[in-house]
């Protein structure tokens, strides 16, 4: 595990995206394909960003996941994740090889949970861009996250801290407006990814970052499982960063 700590989002974002690129171009030199899953919400609007603005990315070759979606909830929706992936990246970037995504208003949610996990199973994961909530949520496994099943997809209840969350990012025009449920890709299987990029700005991610860190390993801190992957590197800020104690500040990298 890798600590880089930059200025601001902006540099996080740049430099997550960066790194991202070249894990995706080296698969590719390797293997002829890259397989790598994408993460949603604001704290990835920087990366995103530069992800795509990087140069010599055969996209043909790529195929792409995405960690979660909503029940219920239409892919035209603002808060949709579906709709930010098409607006953010699908759309900003040359046709992929495929684009695996989750349908949250699908008919039977485990039957969709099915179809992701026969797909994702063969497509092991290069590279997995993800972030961290609030409560310490890792996609949307909240506290205590299910450290135990191997299912690839899961059918979950989101906990009111999830929700305001999503409220307080401007997502929802109310609490009651954001869904209780969604589709989300398994603790288990996040960390079956070769790479991990895990980008985390703003202050108000400070406390969950601590926990992910300097906690022992627990489900009550769900993010907290990445401190026992080999190649995961957290992109934070200084804002994410403050609440670190000095002895983890000494070990990382500042950029």
């Amino acid at each position: 595990m890798e600590i880089i700590i930059t200025k601001d989002a902006k540099k996080l974002g740049q430099s997550a995206g960066r790194a991202a690129a070249e894990l995706i171009r080296r698969s590719i030199s390797e293997k002829g394909s890259a397989n790598i899953i994408l993460a949603t919400g604001t704290s990835q609007f920087e990366t995103l960003s530069q992800l795509i603005s990087e140069k010599s990315i055969d996209w043909r070759s790529v195929v792409m996941f995405h960690l979660d979606e909503y029940i219920g909830l239409p892919s035209t929706a603002k808060a949709s994740f579906r709709n930010y992936l098409k607006e953010r990246f699908i759309d900003k970037v040359p046709p992929l090889k495929a684009a695996h995504l989750i349908n949250g208003d699908a008919t039977n949610g485990e039957a969709e949970c099915r179809r992701l996990a026969n797909l994702i199973r063969e497509h092991p994961v290069d590279v997995a861009l993800v972030g961290i909530g609030e409560n310490g949520h890792l996609a949307f496994n909240d506290p205590p996250a299910d450290f135990v099943t191997e299912q690839p997809y899961l059918i979950v209840s989101l906990d009111e801290a999830c929700r305001r969350q999503q409220l307080g990012e401007g997502w929802f025009h109310t609490l009651a407006d954001v869904p209780k449920q969604a589709i989300t890709m398994s603790i288990n299987q996040i960390v079956k990814s070769k790479h991990i990029i895990c980008s985390v700005p703003d202050s108000r991610k400070a406390m969950a970052v601590k926990n992910s860190l300097e906690q022992a390993v627990s489900d009550l801190y769900p993010a907290s499982i990445l401190q026992l992957h080999p190649a995961c590197t957290f992109y934070l800020d200084e804002a994410s960063a403050a609440l670190l104690s000095r002895n983890k500040i000494s070990t990382t990298t500042q950029k």
